[in-house]
């Protein structure tokens, strides 16, 4: 086997260690003792009479509440899980949808509606238990006031291509919703309500997974329209979005619950998985197989393209006398500037390759967690030193494919499109690098 290929299939190996590590089923079932009728979640005993209402929302929603519906059994007097096109799996006391991912379509208004008739369901003395995961905000996409469903799927798409990262985003969507930003929580009867979270944002904060539908808000109207202005997008938005945050601005419109809210103190929140258990993993396994680790203390952030280049840097500045595994988690941004397909790791992915362009020996593998990337059926990609010659004998120009976020297309040529389809986690994205001593010329 050339090195090349040994090196890409011990860098799926870290990231396939990494994924087991922050499985939604295996995280879930850690937290959960015991089984119906006695059954505790994170150390907390559930009363016999009270009945358990599930609402599951995310990528890995189908995964989570199978694997409650397991232990639960029969204490489950309904449920609802929510999930991505594709991300699916069979449930027996849970009702199944699917919806779209990222931009919301009619799908996903009326699934969130029917997560509202649930959880009003609930009497005071039932416990609600609710599984979430990354993809919830557009998945429980559920306009407020005057709002359509239109305003919030064009809003989404133009924050987006503008390259918003995941706070500015839920920042906005927390001020169009009737669901996100705490309101969901204030809809629930229940006294009982058990938050199990795996995070796919920065500092793991429950206001922003999923934009916190169970979590008080901390950002408020006028927050919305600096982002949005801040973007350059306040005239490419719909008229009805911008009259929308100014009238919450004004106090037309009433603000999400704010954290310390008594209502939202009945809200027990335990944290399942998290990018930095999917990075450690990655640690461990490459060091059981010989290699020197470093873990890179920035997360991954920014444009992907500017995130790529700087990964390729560091690995040149640290090459040493032995194979060394660079490991960085977080998640990068796109600004759409082409017409071409992609997603954040193949982006990053593509400019390392660029940066490396027949340099020394390294490897980079860049995917999402949770086995999509983008607008694509592939989780990233992998690259090294020979990519663009590769390409280059299939006819392509990888300078040119990145200045059309056309990743996935010389990828796909190329031959380093990594597919591993759902995964059913979403801990962010990693990004590993298998840096090798230097050649000595013969």
């Amino acid at each position: 086997m050339s090195p090349a290929p040994r090196a890409r299939v011990q860098l799926e190996g870290f990231f396939r260690e990494a994924l087991a590590a922050v499985d939604s089923r295996g995280a879930l079932t850690r937290v959960l003792a015991g089984a119906a009728p006695h059954l505790a979640i994170a150390g907390r005993p559930l009363e016999p009479e009270a009945r358990v209402w599930l609402l599951a929302v995310g990528k890995a929603a189908a995964a989570m509440a199978a694997a409650f519906e397991e232990r639960a059994g029969t204490r489950i007097a309904g449920g609802l899980a929510i999930t991505k096109d594709g991300h699916g799996l069979p449930l027996q006391r849970i009702a199944l949808r699917e919806a779209a991912h990222p931009v919301p379509d009619a799908r996903c208004e009326r699934a969130a509606r029917e997560a509202l008739a649930l959880i009003e369901r609930a009497r005071p003395t039932d416990v609600l238990v609710v599984l979430l995961s990354g993809g919830a905000s557009s998945l429980l996409a559920c306009p407020q006031g005057n709002l359509e469903l239109a305003d919030l799927a064009a809003t989404t798409a133009a924050l987006l291509e503008a390259g918003a990262d995941i706070e500015e985003l839920n920042t906005v969507r927390k001020h169009l919703s009737a669901v996100a930003g705490g309101r969901l929580a204030a809809r629930a009867a229940a006294q009982r309500i058990e938050l199990l979270v795996i995070s796919d944002v920065p500092g793991d904060r429950p206001d922003l997974i999923g934009s916190g539908p169970f979590s008080g808000d901390p950002t408020r109207f006028a927050d919305a329209l600096e982002v949005l202005a801040g973007r350059g997008l306040l005239s490419r938005i719909p008229r009805r979005v911008r009259d929308h945050l100014e009238s919450g601005v004004r106090g037309d419109v009433a603000e999400t619950p704010k954290p310390g809210e008594a209502g939202l103190a009945r809200v027990h929140v335990t944290l399942l998985a998290t990018n930095r258990m999917a990075v450690e993993a990655a640690r461990d396994a490459a060091e059981k197989q010989g290699l020197s680790t470093r873990v890179l203390s920035e997360p991954l952030a920014g444009e992907a393209r500017e995130a790529g280049a700087r990964l390729a840097a560091l690995a040149s500045a640290a090459r040493v006398g032995a194979p060394l595994c660079l490991i960085a988690g977080g998640e990068t941004t796109v600004t759409v500037r082409g017409a071409g397909r992609g997603g954040r790791s193949q982006e990053l992915a593509l400019a390392a390759a660029i940066a490396l362009d027949d340099a020394e020996p390294t490897a980079v593998l860049a995917a999402g967690t949770d086995g999509s990337d983008g607008p694509t059926d592939a989780a990233g990609a992998f690259a090294d030193e020979a990519t663009l010659a590769r390409g280059r004998a299939a006819g392509l120009d990888a300078r040119a494919a990145l200045a059309e976020n056309d990743a996935y297309a010389f990828f796909a040529a190329e031959g380093g499109l990594f597919v591993t389809g759902p995964t059913h986690t979403n801990v962010m994205d990693l990004a590993l690098l298998r840096v090798d001593p230097a050649a000595t010329a013969s």
